[in-house]
């Protein structure tokens, strides 16, 4: 009697090539997932930051009376930092008349506080050195109170 029996222990069980097939999608998956993240956490930044422009001359500007809310007064006299590129010194007039807008009809309390002066102060410095720039080219990098008295 011949044995009829088709059986071998040759072929693999049908489930067996199914759990291959996905571990290896798994394997693939997690490569690839693991390379483009660490590209893109540890790849360089191609944004370069504008070289800080060389400082200048120092203008000093006239002292200025601005009228404050509730009948009080500020005095304030500003100096500009001028850049290396500026050549000769800016005229004040603009800064002057940008930091009498910026702080007329102000509460006497919102500037007596050194935080919110610092904020008016950063305001005031971005407002003048947008005002002083010229086809790319910064005319003023800073800007310093030598008066700040409130009466």
């Amino acid at each position: 009697m011949a044995n009829t029996d088709k059986t071998t222990t040759d072929t693999p069980k049908p489930g067996r090539k199914k759990k291959l097939v996905m571990i290896l999608a798994i394997a693939l998956t997690a490569l690839i997932g693991g390379g483009a993240g660490g590209y893109f956490m540890f790849r360089p930044t191609t944004t370069k930051a504008e070289p800080e422009p060389e400082p200048g001359a120092v203008i000093v500007l006239d002292a200025v009376t601005i009228n404050l809310a509730d009948g009080h007064y500020l005095k304030l006299k500003l100096s500009l930092q001028a850049t290396a590129d500026a050549g000769e010194a800016p005229d004040g007039s603009k800064a002057l008349d940008i930091a009498i807008a910026l702080y007329s009809n102000r509460d006497m309390a919102e500037l007596m506080s050194n935080g919110e002066r610092e904020k008016s102060k950063h305001e005031l410095k971005e407002k003048i050195v947008k005002a002083y720039t010229e086809k790319k080219t910064k005319l003023v990098m800073d800007v310093y109170f030598t008066t700040f008295v409130i009466q």
